[in-house]
């Protein structure tokens, strides 16, 4: 590092993204959990010419017409609602606004809230999820700064009930909660519900999984009136003209196009649950996932490390995380049904092989 780096910052270890390997025809990719779907036609349809030909001038900073119809979707105003470049401009704008007390999170969740912790110098705490990997809100009493909890969580894939967020949310009105909720749309029900009676409550999402958008970046907060505008008064003070025009349109067409959203959510859940079923037939033990991925791990013949290399060799990509609770654990994206088949046929073979693990 240079001699000019902000001391603070020399610490900061950077939040790793999952491999993005290019040009690799052969790998089966599933360590992202990207949608193994396209997006909506109308996407692309609305992508056309004559827009790309309007890249000449800048995007609208207030996202008026894709916030109107985001708003009319999750049935909020339409001061209730911001856009991000993607989901993690959001976290980033809300650990700058509201977490100056500190930030506490499960010790095993998404990682770029350490990393967002350490960047801005907040007094963060990690809190231990239970040996069975489940959120016990009872944990974050007393804690003054802003919670952060992703439902469903990831890596675990497990959903947090709503009657336990509104218990945290009830802890203390004073303390903002942030509910990521990058995977809901694959199970469980929105903490948005419950806007109407916590205050205290800001609800983040993403056009990355569910709506088959990752590469537009495109994330977005759901909250009061008030906190909404102290996340544009950091929004406009870092980034006013955040999303591309591009991203703007297909956002709204994504939003427009229920019937295709619905039928690739579904798809993917009814995939996931069958690899699931799958790998604990073969002696896996696998949570009972809610999001797009599954979390498989503990078999008696295969480490965590093992089983991520062998499925690697075999030209498929998955996710391991090395660290104590988790290395024994591989996270697998959830792919098409054919691409799901093979997932299972190649640890079966991994399996059989007899090999020493």
């Amino acid at each position: 590092m240079s001699r000019f780096l902000n001391g603070r910052l020399r610490a900061v270890e950077p939040y790793t993204p999952g491999e993005q390997p290019r040009g690799v025809q052969s790998l089966l990719k599933l360590n992202t959990n990207e949608n193994p779907y396209p997006p909506s036609p109308r996407v692309l349809a609305a992508l056309n010419e004559g827009e790309v030909a309007r890249l000449n001038l800048y995007s609208d900073p207030d996202c008026a017409d894709f916030l109107r119809v985001l708003a009319d979707t999750l049935g909020v105003g339409r001061a209730q609602v911001l856009a991000g470049n993607g989901s993690d401009e959001v976290l980033q704008f809300a650990f700058s606004a509201f977490a100056e007390k500190g930030a506490a999170y499960p010790d095993i969740t998404y990682g770029f809230y350490d990393v967002l912790s350490r960047f801005f110098g907040l007094p963060s705490r990690a809190v231990p999820l239970r040996e069975d990997f489940t959120v016990a809100v009872e944990d974050y009493e007393g804690f003054p700064g802003m919670v952060v909890l992703a439902n469903p969580n990831a890596p675990s894939g497990l959903y947090l009930p709503l009657g336990e967020i509104e218990k945290l949310l009830s802890q203390d009105p004073d303390r903002l909660c942030l509910i990521d909720e990058a995977y809901i749309d694959f199970g469980g029900e929105s903490a948005v519900s419950l806007l109407p009676r916590y205050e205290n409550l800001l609800v983040v999402g993403t056009f990355s999984k569910s709506r088959s958008l990752a590469g537009a970046r495109l994330g977005y907060a759901v909250g009061s009136e008030e906190v909404i505008r102290d996340l544009n008064t950091v929004r406009c003070s870092i980034n006013p003209y955040n999303i591309n025009s591009l991203t703007l349109l297909a956002g709204i067409a994504a939003l427009r196009d229920a019937d295709y959203f619905q039928k690739c959510c579904a798809d993917v859940a009814a995939v996931r649950d069958w690899t699931a079923r799958a790998l604990r037939g073969l002696g896996f033990t696998v949570t009972e996932s809610s999001t797009n991925f599954v979390f498989a791990g503990g078999h008696p013949a295969l480490s965590g490390w093992a089983y991520f290399e062998a499925l690697r060799e075999n030209g498929i990509l998955a996710r391991h995380f090395d660290a104590p609770r988790t290395e024994d654990w591989v996270r697998i994206s959830v792919g098409t049904a054919a691409q799901m088949e093979r997932v299972v046929d190649t640890t079966k073979a991994i399996l059989s092989a007899g090999k020493e693990f």
